[in-house]
């Protein structure tokens, strides 16, 4: 056993505060393995410095003019507030991106929860002209309001001003249903 581990000593590197003596084979590996993850920690940090370079760029595309839902029949003052607080950072193309949208891996999931949301329903390309659409879309927001699946929990997690109580959740669905009613 002796002889092997003399003849393993050029291969395996030895611990700094040892010298050529007989070390018990745990000690040796609890050496190599307190090595092995201070080189991985050092590897996945650099990593995450590096990802810091390639973040998704955070655009607001621009908005053609009448096409926002503000443009042209805008709701009331207090249900306007609402939809700003609630829903323009990622239903519009006025996202206000917060600090840590600029930090990887959450810049990944804010931009694609972004873009995501614009894709369902953007308020910056509000179908004015065709009073169906503005009416089905009206109808989707009061039921996505009232059974409190918008805005997301991890967005007013971060963003207080979002949390919609009960009396503003009844007041934005009620007024969307009536608003769709109208237009349908």
């Amino acid at each position: 056993m002796a002889s092997a581990i003399i003849l393993l000593t050029p291969i395996l590197p030895l611990p700094r505060y040892h010298s050529l003596e007989f070390q018990p084979p745990a000690a040796l590996y609890f050496d190599l393995m307190k090595r092995a993850v201070k080189w991985s920690l050092a590897v996945v940090a650099v990593a995450a410095v590096a990802a810091q370079f390639f973040n998704p760029p955070l655009t607001n595309p621009p908005v053609a003019p009448g096409q926002d839902l503000m443009a042209t029949n805008a709701p009331p003052a207090e249900i306007a507030a609402l939809l700003h607080d609630a829903c323009y950072d990622c239903h519009s193309s006025a996202t206000r991106w917060p600090w840590y949208s600029h930090v990887w891996p959450v810049s990944w999931f804010v931009t694609s929860h972004v873009n995501d949301a614009r894709e369902a329903l953007s308020f910056s390309e509000w179908p004015h002209d065709d009073t169906y659409t503005a009416g089905k879309r009206w109808t989707k927001i009061g039921h996505h309001v009232e059974d409190g699946s918008m805005p997301l929990p991890s967005y007013t997690w971060m963003h207080p001003s979002a949390r919609l109580t009960e009396p503003q959740r009844k007041e934005l669905s009620d007024w969307a249903a009536k608003e769709a009613e109208s237009l349908q």
